[in-house]
């Protein structure tokens, strides 16, 4: 049986009051299928005062590993082949960005989801020395923990023991019982006013604010010939969309279009830091009405990568994640891929399963949605032709999502 650490392991007290077990793993699978089970996830988790799903999700932000939670049979996975020892490196990261008060280091903390208009925030509310101190909202586990808000535990009822942190405070429990894929209020019609939007109104009203966006270079070439060819591309690709009918908002894909000025801006307006860039095009967006728009989606893909796509897409991740609300909006986004692909860059057919895996990292992509398009050819944004091409190169990350699926059933069983 495993036995307990303190907490911080920096702390060599061995009558430190704040521990936990430690974290133990299990490889199971072999070949693509191979995962890493983490059998004390609960209990470790529980110690920590923090829902199991969150370290989960942490270990794949951390890893870029996608990850199972089934919380009926209390299985907590994370895809690959994972060393105990690195978990539990990250596990301490995790305690040090998510669960100590920054002020005291004392781990009895709450996490609370602040709201101040239209924007949210996640503070650590410590019991011990009352402190509020905010955390990192660059991290990508915060949009999974705003889309899954921990249940705080009333006074009385399920009260932690064994050195539990907090005592049973923090949204020990459960915050999304279905898991990762279930419904959120700030999914499909109720878009969520992530960081990127208040950095946006914090740039309004100061420049000289910075925002949560990642600090990346653009790696496109930006010499004005390039950029005439690229708009250029871009137009042919725009016009070629006709191809696939008029879309439900009454748009046109003539070259006057919000969609296609869009395109056009941005191909002419390039910008070596991304993050300044991502806040130039929502902004445009917004100016033309179609911030909101699926189809801005689509216009994104084509016209803000370049041949270095499955590189870039992270680093425009803030942005992306901002416009792609809605299963429709991911279907726009893959839409794209076909018409990047199609259109545009057919010598990069080979590579459509890095770039959908690039975007399925970040989360952009339901497994169900990105399933379900590589399995029915479509004429809605390219020709079925090229439509059959781009499922068919896609094959090897749909095959990679399959045997993941059919790993966990048989562990299950």
């Amino acid at each position: 049986m495993a036995g307990v650490v303190n907490i911080r392991r920096d702390v060599d007290d061995k009558f430190y009051r704040y521990r936990m077990p430690v974290l133990t793993t299990k490889i199971e699978g072999k070949g693509n299928g191979i995962k890493t089970v983490i059998p004390n996830m609960s209990d470790v988790a529980r110690a920590l005062s923090r829902p199991p799903t969150y370290t989960t999700k942490f270990f794949g932000c951390e890893l870029g590993a996608q990850t199972t939670f089934d919380e009926k049979n209390d299985r907590y996975i994370v895809n690959g082949a994972h060393d105990a020892n690195r978990l539990r490196e990250l596990l301490d990261v995790f305690i040090d960005k998510f669960v100590l008060c920054k002020s005291c280091k004392n781990p009895e903390t709450e996490l609370v989801i602040l709201k101040s208009g239209r924007t949210e925030e996640i503070i650590r509310d410590c019991k011990a020395c009352g402190e509020r101190t905010g955390v990192d909202m660059r991290h990508k586990l915060t949009t999974f923990i705003v889309k899954n808000p921990p249940v705080k535990i009333k006074k009385g009822k399920n009260k932690n023991t064994g050195g539990d942190a907090a005592g049973g405070v923090g949204g020990g429990g459960n915050p999304d019982p279905a898991g990762e894929h279930a419904d959120s209020p700030h999914e499909d019609g109720n878009e969520s006013d992530d960081y990127l939007t208040k950095k946006i109104k914090a740039e309004a009203a100061d420049l000289n604010t910075e925002t949560a966006l990642a600090k990346e270079d653009w790696s496109a070439d930006t010499s004005p010939e390039a950029v005439k060819q690229r708009v250029k591309a871009l137009e042919g690709t725009l016009a070629a969309a006709t191809l696939a009918g008029g879309d439900d908002d009454g748009s046109d894909d003539d070259a006057n279009s919000p969609y296609a000025v869009l395109g056009r801006w941005i191909q002419e307006n390039p910008d070596e830091d991304t993050k300044a860039r991502s806040l130039a095009i929502y902004k445009k967006a917004q100016d033309l009405g179609i911030e909101k728009k699926h189809k801005t989606v689509t216009v994104l893909v084509q016209a803000l990568f370049t041949a270095n796509i499955a590189a870039e897409v992270e680093s425009y991740g803030a942005l992306l994640t901002k416009v792609v609300t809605s299963e429709k909006h991911q279907k726009s986004l893959l839409g794209g891929v076909e018409r990047f692909i199609g259109f545009t860059h057919p010598d990069l057919l080979a590579t459509v399963p890095k770039i959908l895996m690039a975007f399925y990292q970040i989360d952009l992509l339901d497994e169900e949605v990105v399933t379900q398009w590589g399995t029915h050819v479509s004429k809605k944004y390219v020709d079925k032709d090229t439509s059959k091409k781009v499922r068919k190169a896609s094959e090897p990350f749909l095959k990679w999502l399959q045997e993941a699926d059919d790993d966990d059933d048989d562990g299950d069983e």
